[in-house]
């Protein structure tokens, strides 16, 4: 996984309410999706408020975000290794047709990936898809009915390969940083641990 020269801003901003979003062509994304109970509407307000009243940066208020969510507020129905392989396994489906899944890790309630987008897929059509179709097989599994995911997400475009860098190391890092193992490879639904075994087998991940 290695990224080489800064990426050019091609696509076009949109707005989905309250947060700007960019739909970049042939830039890698990373996105926040989370569960439909993991933050509450006052919380996430609140975080709101100060960004819009220059109290925080973006970063600091997606920082904000990725705190509370490493609570593990909520059901987090993604602890169950079967309703998060449903998630890992339909990102992995994708990767190469819809995207370029460069990283990924499933947490007890949200979910961070890293992905390029193919010309002319827009960010918002892969993420409804995604969503929609985990969300049924989910609520199958789990015997239950309403929303399954938070209706937002939160993405940011890929600056440079500093950026790539740093952020591959945030969603592997992840589960360690929540207590939930103390290794990235350790955990089940992570890219870090395809990474390991690529490495121990002497294959090469791209």
């Amino acid at each position: 996984m290695t990224i080489i020269g800064e990426y050019k801003l091609t696509g076009p901003w949109r707005s989905r309410g309250y947060l700007p979003h960019f739909d970049g062509e042939l830039i890698p994304q990373f996105i926040t999706f989370r569960l439909a109970d993991t933050l509450p509407k006052k919380v996430l307000d609140a975080y709101r408020l100060k960004l819009e009243q220059n109290v925080i940066s973006e970063i600091q208020f997606h920082e904000l975000v990725d705190d509370y969510l490493d609570q593990n507020a909520g059901a987090a129905y993604l602890r169950a290794a079967a309703v998060a392989s449903i998630v890992q396994e339909n990102l992995l489906r994708f990767d190469d047709v819809k995207y370029k899944l460069h990283a990924c890790v499933i947490m007890p309630n949200h979910g961070h990936i890293m992905l390029m987008p193919k010309t002319s897929i827009p960010l918002s059509s892969i993420m409804h898809s995604m969503k929609s179709y985990t969300a049924n097989r989910a609520n199958s599994l789990l015997s239950r009915s309403g929303p399954f995911w938070a209706r937002e997400y939160f993405d940011r475009y890929i600056r440079n390969s500093r950026h790539f860098a740093n952020t591959v190391a945030y969603i592997h890092n992840n589960p360690v940083k929540a207590k939930l193992c103390s290794d990235p490879s350790d955990w089940p639904f992570s890219s870090s641990r395809f990474l390991k075994r690529a490495d121990a087998a002497g294959g090469v991940a791209g």
